[in-house]
């Protein structure tokens, strides 16, 4: 068998940079060829489609991002937990310049309808995973600082309103641009989750 042409994990790297700065519609296996140094056909062997790279490489994206989460989510205070939280999401879908937005509202919006084309039930599955998990690692966080005397609320139920707000904001940052408009509106979601003013 012919070895691989190119490094497995720095090629879904580029790839999925192409991904998020132009969406799945705006990338061709050419633009992600010529960026990663690799001849296009290299990829159909590897990967079947533009479709099963992209999976591939917001799989990788989806892990990266979650041990990171876990990471903020995991120490010190829970309105310190829960600020750090909301400030990792708006600086991801704050990177880039332009500001690339949010990964998985952007592939949301390119699930494929009953007429057209676009991308599949395993990317919805994909996306739809990476939410669920978000929600269980900041329901932990919630767990934890009930039992800590920090959090009176109900996890399950405080946490899905957690993620949700940060849907929300996705779409506000692609509406406004406004960073200090997006943290104001997380710093109030921290307040309205512990019942309590900001100190």
């Amino acid at each position: 068998m012919r070895p691989r042409e190119f490094d497995h994990d720095d090629l879904l790297r580029v790839a999925f940079d192409q991904f998020w700065r132009k969406g799945v519609r705006g990338t061709s296996l050419s633009d992600i060829a010529r960026d990663a140094g690799v001849q296009r056909g290299s990829l159909y062997n590897a990967f079947g489609s533009k479709e099963a790279l992209f999976l591939a490489a917001y799989r990788r994206y989806a892990g990266d991002y979650l041990s990171s989460i876990q990471k903020v989510l995991g120490s010190g205070p829970l309105r310190k937990r829960l600020t750090a939280f909301f400030d990792l999401t708006i600086k991801n879908f704050r990177s880039g310049s332009p500001p690339r937005g949010c990964p998985t509202t952007r592939g949301l919006m390119e699930l494929a309808s009953d007429e057209g084309e676009g991308l599949d039930e395993d990317a919805r599955r994909a996306f739809a995973e990476l939410v669920f998990r978000i929600t269980g690692l900041v329901q932990d966080a919630l767990s934890a600082g009930a039992v800590r005397g920090e959090f009176n609320g109900a996890p399950e139920a405080a946490a899905l309103h957690i993620v949700t707000v940060t849907r929300g904001l996705a779409v506000l940052e692609r509406a406004f641009g406004d960073e200090a408009q997006l943290r104001k509106i997380a710093a109030h979601t921290v307040d309205l989750v512990l019942n309590e003013r900001r100190r």
